[in-house]
């Protein structure tokens, strides 16, 4: 496994031990191997989703261009990488919110010259591409979360006997 792939897996896991286990812990009756298939299921989307980040930014960057861009593509380094595993693993949300939005803000601007460089775009440009890129899939991930909250917060019905 590519060190980029365990990065990736270690800020997707933090990400989800700070989101699941205050639910867990508000849950009575949840089991320990529940809560671990919610972490490891909540880690690997995490995981998805900050690996989506440079794709979706270079996407929009694309059709912010005339021509198509000179580079061919951005896409998560260790070097790049290694800052969003560490405030991760540092400060994940449990932390609170706001020093979270400033961890992925430092994160993103670390990312825009790079993209920047491989797309043609001012450096303003490309934070924008990667300020929406983030705040769309951040929004996403957190409707789906929501979704899954409130389903499984219902549960089964219970059978009358």
């Amino acid at each position: 496994m590519s060190s980029v792939a365990v990065l990736l897996l270690l800020a997707g896991l933090s990400e989800a031990v700070g989101r699941i286990l205050p639910v867990v812990a508000r849950r009575p009756g949840v089991s320990r191997r529940s809560a671990v298939a919610l972490l490891l299921t909540g880690g690997l989307v995490e995981a998805a989703v900050l690996a989506l980040w440079p794709l979706t930014s270079w996407t929009l960057a694309e059709l912010l261009l005339s021509s198509p861009p000179p580079g061919d593509g951005l896409a998560w380094t260790p070097g790049l990488l290694a800052p969003l595993a560490l405030s991760a693993v540092l400060a994940f949300p449990l932390l609170g919110p706001l020093l979270h939005l400033l961890l992925f803000v430092g994160v993103g601007a670390g990312l825009a010259g790079p993209l920047a460089a491989a797309s043609g775009l001012g450096w303003w440009g490309a934070a924008g591409c990667l300020a929406v890129a983030g705040t769309g899939l951040g929004v996403t991930v957190e409707g789906v979360r929501r979704l899954v909250g409130r389903i499984g917060a219902t549960g089964a019905p219970e059978a009358v006997a």
